[in-house]
């Protein structure tokens, strides 16, 4: 079970590996499998959490519908503000993106201006198809392709990115 090279990668976990603003790598996945907290998970399979520098690399794991276990998804999580705000790893954007992007999680559906406002997100980093950031004060994320604002993760994957025409 400790041993990386047991499971495979699924096609949705490679996407994800793609995006910016994932901060999950195949060596984070082999080092929570390795080195992380077993954890049941809340559907099928397992989860492996480990932190490092303060952020927390989550990898979820399953064997239910294929031959061999496969990494189905992996995320980070800020565990410590200041240890990641301290670690050489991040700096204070990374530690915004990866608090915004697990904010919009952990509330699909719900609107979160509070907890997006105090973030400063200048590298964009991707949900659904849009390309997102903000600013501290702004109580919503905004895509840097549409334009388009958003408090929540539904809003977000609910609505297809359409890019602006040049000039507006």
């Amino acid at each position: 079970m400790r041993d990386p090279t047991l499971y495979a990668l699924t096609d949705h976990f490679r996407e994800r590996l793609e995006q910016p603003g994932r901060y999950v790598s195949t060596r984070t996945v082999s080092d929570a499998i390795r080195e992380g907290q077993l954890r049941w998970n809340s559907t099928d399979g397992w989860r492996f959490a480990l932190v490092e520098g303060g952020v927390r690399f989550v990898v979820v794991v399953s064997d239910t519908e294929t031959n061999s276990p496969v990494v189905v998804t992996g995320w980070t999580e800020v565990a410590d503000r200041e240890d990641a705000l301290e670690a050489p790893r991040w700096d204070g954007v990374d530690v915004d993106t990866i608090a915004v992007r697990a904010a919009l999680s952990e509330s699909a559906s719900t609107p979160i201006p509070d907890r997006i406002r105090p973030r400063t997100v200048t590298r964009p980093f991707e949900v659904g198809e849009h390309r997102l950031e903000t600013e501290p004060g702004e109580p919503f994320v905004r895509c840097t392709d549409c334009g388009c604002r958003f408090r929540s993760k539904e809003g977000i994957t609910s609505r297809r990115c359409r890019q602006r025409s040049p000039g507006r």
